[in-house]
């Protein structure tokens, strides 16, 4: 957890996400995704799934409707909007806790924010729909701003990088500056742990992850069940919650705000230890700092 003053409004709801480790929890409604596709495709159950994710301590919840996973076919837009929009309108009515929505697509982030998301999850950064930076303006909303390289179906087909930290964070410049252009406030960048990147590519983005902060923009990770740890691990997707929950320590360690998870009752276990483990870290140096003024 990172120092900074990040006093962030989402809806009715107000977060300092410079206090703590803050959770995202993925609500896929989506056939196809890499962990838990079609668990939770029908309305009801998707609904049930991000209650619970609430009430074990998620401070955001993410409906997507298009798998991202590598190699994943496009979902046209009635079809994404079939399968997000219900959730939202229903979700939305039972919760103040703020729901993002996870899609590249303008129209569906219109329709998602005026049925009850605050927040429009951009995997591409606004780079892929001219209309998007004017969609989520109007709407007054707030932006997760992540990098990519390619597209879903061809970022993992051969990734390369001078410097990934540097050519992320030129990728990521423009995206804050279209923001910024549209009078975006409020932005939240990540790296994008997946989206077009080797297992080394991702080793080093979380172990450089403070770099980040360079923008003085809270930064957000999702390194969740993702395939860089069954590399690691040699272990499928629904057995690598111990990988999870070590690269999400670090990332919190490196200068994660937000961290956006499957598992929410164990990460935010996990999230609790590292903060305060931080927490005695930043008083001691607030300490030190207050005996060498006097």
């Amino acid at each position: 957890m990172s120092v900074g003053n990040w006093k962030y409004r989402f809806g009715s709801v107000t977060y300092d996400l410079s206090s703590r480790t803050h959770i995202m929890g993925i609500l896929n409604v989506t056939p196809d995704s890499f962990s838990d596709g079609g668990l939770h495709f029908r309305v009801d159950d998707a609904v049930k799934r991000g209650l619970l994710m609430i009430d074990e301590g998620a401070d955001f919840i993410d409906v997507g409707g298009e798998s991202t996973r590598p190699g994943a076919e496009d979902v046209s837009i009635d079809e994404e909007l079939i399968r997000v929009i219900p959730v939202i309108e229903k979700l939305s009515k039972h919760t103040h806790i703020p729901i993002s929505i996870d899609t590249y697509k303008s129209e569906v982030a219109k329709q998602a924010l005026e049925a009850g998301a605050v927040i429009v999850n951009d995997i591409t950064g606004l780079q892929f729909d001219s209309h998007m930076p004017e969609v989520i303006a109007s709407m007054n909303a707030r932006v997760v701003l992540m990098h990519i390289q390619g597209t879903p179906k061809t970022m993992q087909e051969n990734p390369l990088y001078k410097d990934v930290i540097e050519d992320i964070c030129s990728y990521l410049r423009k995206s804050i500056q279209t923001a910024e252009k549209n009078n975006i406030e409020q932005l939240i960048i990540d790296p994008g742990i997946g989206f077009g990147k080797t297992l080394e590519n991702n080793l080093e983005i979380i172990q450089r992850l403070n770099e980040f902060h360079r923008f003085h923009y809270p930064v957000l990770v999702g390194p969740s069940r993702k395939s860089f740890l069954g590399k690691i691990l040699n272990l499928p997707a629904n057995e690598r919650l111990e990988g999870t929950s070590a690269a999400v320590a670090v990332s919190i360690m490196k200068g994660a705000n937000i961290v956006r998870v499957h598992d929410v009752k164990e990460m935010k276990r996990v999230a609790n230890v590292v903060d305060a483990i931080q927490s005695i870290h930043s008083m001691k140096m607030s300490q030190h700092d207050q005996s060498g003024n006097k």
